[in-house]
């Protein structure tokens, strides 16, 4: 246990080295990684505590959000992410922040930062204007928790027809239980295949510049024992050429009306792989995802970070100081490239013009579980 005086507190596990061997090991179906992680997001009373995801794999810590600075920074920096996780993470943030300030103006400001944290995931302000509207913001945060751990479920089950026996996946990014505050949309719809008894095997692309696929993706393959293989982004091409890739399986940070999807950089370069090489391509995304107000893909914001990130790994610089750097940090694939989409309320399939705006009139998932 380590204090740390930012406020942020705790938990870290140092695997001195003995990690990156046991995920190398995984990778062949020998070991299963026991390492468990905390819960990726969880309200403290007096505080968000959270996976500092920047830290993974070699490394735990859980940290501690007490103020509007520590809580955009959490989410600007990539310390929370994942699209849904962000939104649970925003949502708690907001009821935070209605416990510690009572001036009006003070806390519509404090919510902003927050809110403008990320501009690209549409889950956070869906689930910031929510948690707003409600009369208990804590108790409309918890239910968007707890939602959002049904709604995952449910995507998991609505994707086991597209995976079949012994089926060879491509994913890209991370989409598991730390980029959901739940149980995964895309990676968890592997973890349900694999816990079925289908044995998939899976390719995770590293993911650059910020490495979630290496880190995080392979990370939480391993903990759950499914085969995968790493493999450099640059190496999708030929995964799919001579690795009997059977399909592709995403996440979204945004998902406009027509079915444009806005996901991880290089995701719009594997969605024109797999349909080069005629390998179905899925997109597993909550309905708080599909931006309803969007008409096309061309009207979703696209974040772009610090050149830093491409210019150096890790801590170290490889590029000249003065290489300048073209760093968006999302691309967005059009619907054409899109076989399907995976939502806690089934598949979805084209003509997404009809298949899209029918999502929009089915009742939420509150209601779902009211009625359940």
């Amino acid at each position: 246990m380590r204090d740390q005086h930012n406020g942020a507190v705790q938990t870290p596990r140092r695997s001195a080295g003995l990690l990156p061997h046991v995920l190398y090991r995984a990778r062949a179906g020998g070991v299963r990684l026991t390492v468990q992680t905390p819960e990726a997001v969880r309200w403290a009373g007096d505080a968000v505590e959270y996976v500092d995801q920047r830290s993974l794999p070699h490394e735990t810590i859980v940290r501690r959000a007490v103020s509007p600075e520590e809580l955009e920074d959490a989410i600007r920096t990539l310390a929370v992410r994942g699209a849904p996780c962000i939104g649970v993470f925003g949502a708690y943030g907001v009821a935070l922040l209605r416990s510690q300030i009572t001036d009006e103006a003070t806390f519509r400001a404090a919510v902003a930062r927050v809110r403008e944290a990320r501009p690209t995931a549409v889950n956070l302000r869906w689930a910031i204007e929510r948690v707003l509207s409600a009369n208990d913001m804590l108790a409309e945060a918890q239910a968007i928790h707890a939602e959002q751990r049904e709604t995952d479920r449910r995507i998991a089950e609505a994707a086991a027809e597209l995976i079949g026996r012994d089926a060879t996946i491509y994913t890209h990014c991370h989409t598991g239980s730390l980029a959901t505050a739940g149980g995964g949309t895309a990676l968890g719809a592997i973890f349900f295949a694999a816990r079925a008894g289908k044995r998939p095997r899976v390719f995770v692309g590293e993911t650059r510049p910020l490495l979630q696929g290496a880190r995080l993706t392979y990370y939480e393959l391993a903990q759950e024992g499914v085969d995968a293989t790493l493999v450099v982004d640059s190496a999708a091409a030929i995964s799919m050429q001579r690795k009997e890739i059977d399909l592709v399986i995403v996440g979204a940070d945004r998902i406009a009306r027509n079915g444009d999807t806005a996901n991880k950089i290089g995701t719009y370069g594997l969605a024109i792989l797999a349909a080069h090489h005629r390998i179905p391509f899925y997109v597993a995304a909550p309905r708080s995802t599909f931006d309803f107000d969007l008409a096309t893909g061309r009207d979703i914001p696209i974040e772009e970070r610090s050149a830093d990130e491409v210019g150096g790994f890790g801590e170290t610089r490889t590029a000249l100081p003065c290489a300048d750097a073209y760093n968006p940090a999302f691309d967005v694939t059009p619907n054409h490239l899109i076989t399907a989409f995976v939502t806690e309320y089934g598949v979805l399939r084209p003509p997404y013009g009809e298949s899209v705006p029918d999502l929009q009139l089915r009742p939420n998932m509150s209601a779902l579980l009211s009625s359940g």
